[in-house]
């Protein structure tokens, strides 16, 4: 009966402490939730920004009332985007060149073009920061991630209107152009609010958080996404120095690969196994073999005389079609451009 009751109070013990234990672990979790590095910004906090701001104008009656008016439509609002749209249209009021900012945005151009009091003015760091993020999220919108990149580094949450949006279009851009170092602390960041921020970012977070995690360097997904980012700057025009480079990291990971695959083939052709070349018992060159045949062989024409190597132009493209025929289609561009430059390192 003693040892029973041992038992049983040792079982009620254990019991208690995991209880005790995912007792605590459930209020940790609560409290990661509540502890979020940054928080979502109300609009009317944001429009009590825009009034600290004004405070430094004489506005006349008919540009207050435009604002008020601004305001009071979506006096319900809580998506940030939204509310980041009518703080610079407010500012846009009163400050010129934010004016022609949100103008040039509105025309929907086909290219970005600089505003230099982005990077270049005595304004407000309230004023700048949030008209930096207004124009990053527009040129990431459009697929300009190099210049969004540069346009939104280096901001913090504390220092705009909509910390969301900020950390998804900074991740977005982390994002296409690779950089998981950057971009999934980022996400992470983002999603700490993943209740607050709009669905579309959360979602759209997650997947590109599934998406960028299992690449690795040096991997065919790899090399198929640098090329994409090629093809699409130079769609856009920027043919200059960083996609040279790329093109030139493409190429030499293309040589490692093709390297690494030789390696393997020779290695796996060195043995005796089926599919093996090599006799397991060559023949002496000294012991003459024997046969019956007369041992007389047609004489083929080899040499540089034969045209060995150097195909016609319709038969170099037929070659090159066999090539690249289980390739997706952007790999064939890399494949010219990888015998172009042998070409040229040939003629040197």
């Amino acid at each position: 009966m003693h040892r029973i009751r041992k038992s049983t109070g040792w079982i009620a013990t254990a019991v208690g402490t995991v209880v005790v234990l995912l007792t605590s672990v459930s209020w940790a979790d609560d409290g990661f939730d509540k502890r979020a590095s940054w928080t979502v910004l109300t609009q009317q906090q944001v429009r009590e920004q825009l009034d600290k701001w004004l405070t430094g104008f004489e506005l006349d009656e008919l540009t207050a009332a435009k604002i008020d008016a601004i305001w009071s439509a979506g006096a319900a609002e809580t998506d940030g985007a939204a509310v980041l749209e009518r703080l610079l249209t407010s500012i846009a009021m009163v400050d010129p060149e934010v004016k022609e900012l949100v103008q040039f945005c509105d025309e929907d151009s086909a290219l970005p073009r600089a505003f230099t009091f982005l990077s270049e003015s005595d304004k407000s760091d309230w004023l700048v920061h949030n008209s930096r993020l207004y124009y990053g999220r527009w040129l990431a919108q459009r697929r300009f991630y190099d210049e969004s990149q540069q346009l939104l580094e280096g901001l913090a949450v504390e220092s705009v209107a909509d910390p969301a949006s900020l950390l998804f279009y900074q991740g977005a851009a982390y994002h296409r152009l690779l950089d998981k170092e950057k971009c999934l602390p980022m996400l992470s960041r983002l999603l700490e609010q993943s209740d607050a921020i709009p669905r579309r970012y959360s979602t759209l977070a997650k997947l590109m958080k599934s998406d960028l995690e299992p690449l690795k360097q040096d991997s065919l997904d790899e090399i198929a996404r640098m090329m994409e980012n090629i093809t699409r700057r130079l769609g856009f025009g920027r043919a200059g120095t960083r996609v040279r480079k790329e093109e030139d990291d493409v190429i030499a990971k293309l040589d490692k690969m093709i390297e690494e695959l030789e390696q393997q083939q020779q290695q796996s052709g060195g043995g005796t196994g089926p599919g093996s070349l090599q006799p397991s018992s060559p023949a002496q060159d000294s012991n003459p073999l024997g046969g019956s045949g007369p041992g007389n062989v047609d004489q083929r024409a080899t040499g540089n005389a034969s045209g060995w190597g150097n195909l016609p132009p319709k038969q170099r493209q037929e070659a090159l079609q066999q090539i690249s025929q289980e390739l997706p289609a952007h790999f064939r561009e890399v494949i010219e451009e990888y015998f172009r430059k042998l070409a040229r390192e040939g003629g040197n």
